[in-house]
């Protein structure tokens, strides 16, 4: 069991929050689909053979690329691996990308399940984050996906920023409540170093990030969500009737990806490599069959921290029994120890010899793991 993802990095314009890897020029569209093929050719090995359980089309923007052109990278993917029957096969989209016609196109090929990247309802905040989209399309593009089949849908809404009131918060979520809408995906907004919004906020032209408020937004989206029946699975995701996001659950559950395209991360088990982030350099060493990548072989250390960090945010926790015969005994009492505070101050708890995150220790989740780590 195993997943793919497929990097697509371009933009129609640059988000003022994001440090992910994207361009908004678009001249090299063809030699890089042409590569992402080319490198799907060059590690066809890398899974060694197990059967793929997800793809998932992320960005940037993949949904900028035609129906024929992501069924195109899906041959590819067939051709050199097999899939599962029920094999979850996601892309993510912008609503302004979601017309009719595309819906209509994609409901036809093997996607079979939409990440829409919606972030807010109200147009002012839109413009503030310098979103491709407005308020209408996005409205526009959910009520189409639906209507057309698309029942496994998951939509992105941010919270935390200058612009957006308790109103505002409460609206924008119960817009997709009503919709019906099987998962969300919410995130608190962050400010990256190298971005747009760093650079506003340094300059004044834009105010700082409100931590006091981001916590009351997300107890208010902890609270209203659970009250509409969906299960707080991960720290940012929230599903009705077990609807998780299926590939996003493996990277949780440390199970094996190829990651595909530039900037795109993989992980074995015992190895972690990444492409170089650059689109040029990418295409010139997949042209002389070379992957432009670096590579780090995870210690035992490593292995536990990630495993720390990753199953924390879970429902499904840090497994003592699991601890204990990868890692040993004296790993399992240390970490024991470095989990005392937080199970004397109520932020963890245990349950059949796992270790889980409160409510309130849902408000701290980074730092109570950089405790338990090695």
């Amino acid at each position: 069991m195993a997943g793919i993802y497929i990097h697509i990095p371009f933009c129609k314009q640059a988000c003022h929050y994001c440090d992910f890897h994207f361009s908004t020029s678009l001249k090299n569209r063809e030699d890089l689909l042409a590569s992402i093929k080319m490198e799907l050719y060059l590690q066809k090995e890398y899974l060694k053979g197990q059967s793929l359980e997800t793809v998932y089309f992320g960005g940037g923007t993949p949904s900028l690329l035609t129906v024929a052109e992501l069924n195109s990278i899906m041959d590819i993917i067939h051709k050199h691996h097999s899939l599962q029957g029920d094999a979850e096969i996601t892309l993510e989209a912008n609503p302004d990308d979601l017309d009719l016609k595309k819906i209509t196109e994609l409901k036809g090929s093997p996607i079979n399940r939409l990440s829409i990247g919606i972030q807010s309802f109200y147009d002012e905040d839109l413009n503030w984050m310098n979103r491709a989209h407005r308020a209408e399309e996005a409205q526009s593009a959910l009520m189409n996906a639906l209507h057309h089949g698309f029942e496994n849908l998951t939509v992105d809404l941010i919270y935390g920023y200058p612009l957006l009131s308790h109103e505002k918060w409460n609206k924008n979520l119960q817009k997709v409540i009503d919709l019906g809408i099987p998962h969300i995906s919410a995130y608190s907004m962050t400010v990256e170093a190298r971005t747009a919004l760093n650079h506003q906020i340094t300059k004044g032209q834009s105010a700082p990030m409100d931590e006091e408020q981001s916590e009351r937004q997300f107890i208010f989206l902890m609270e209203t969500l659970s009250a509409n029946g969906y299960e707080h699975y991960e720290i940012s995701n929230f599903a009705k009737d077990k609807r998780y996001a299926r590939h996003n659950s493996n990277y949780w559950k440390g199970i094996p990806y190829l990651g595909i395209g530039p900037s795109a991360h993989s992980y074995n088990g015992t190895h972690r490599s990444w492409n170089i982030a650059n689109n040029s350099k990418y295409i010139a060493s997949i042209k002389e069959k070379k992957l432009p990548q670096e590579q780090e072989t995870l210690t035992s250390t490593n292995r536990l921290n990630e495993y720390i960090m990753t199953s924390l945010r879970t429902i499904w926790g840090i497994d003592f029994t699991y601890i204990l015969g990868t890692f040993g005994a004296e790993h399992l009492h240390q970490l024991q120890s470095n989990a005392q505070q937080h199970l004397k101050s109520g932020h963890l708890y245990l349950h059949e010899d796992k270790l889980f995150l409160s409510q309130k220790g849902k408000l701290l989740a980074d730092r109570i793991a950089a405790d338990l780590f090695f």
